[in-house]
């Protein structure tokens, strides 16, 4: 049963998993909009506010530092910059919902589901 598990699996080991997420967040964070299947794109929706919140909890290097470190270093060092730098004046007045999950047509290959993650301007 699976009582009290959270997160998505994708099919895919731990180490795959953690890289192919931090891999979207980091696209995320340079293209702000990305095309992705549902399920991916609702999972890096809490892992994206909370990379927010701790950026804007923290102060610029110490924030850097805390978002590296939980990462591994697997977000470019540009997502970082433009994370602690440029959004933190762009969501500076919210508490949190910094993105949108827009749901799109299925894929035609293979009917996954489709959506379009956001931030809120």
């Amino acid at each position: 049963m699976k009582h009290q598990r959270q997160g998505r699996k994708f099919g895919r080991v731990k180490n795959q998993r953690k890289a192919l997420l931090s891999a979207l967040l980091g696209s995320l964070i340079l293209h702000e909009k990305i095309k992705t299947t549902e399920a991916k794109a609702k999972e890096i929706k809490g892992m994206m506010d909370k990379l927010i919140n701790k950026a804007k909890k923290t102060g610029n290097v110490e924030a850097k530092v805390a978002i590296i470190r939980d990462l591994k270093n697997n977000l470019p060092a540009v997502a970082v910059k433009k994370l602690t730098g440029e959004f933190l004046g762009k969501f500076s007045s919210r508490n949190s919902g910094y993105t949108r999950v827009i749901k799109l047509a299925p894929r035609k290959t293979d009917s996954a589901k489709m959506a379009i993650i956001e931030f809120v301007d």
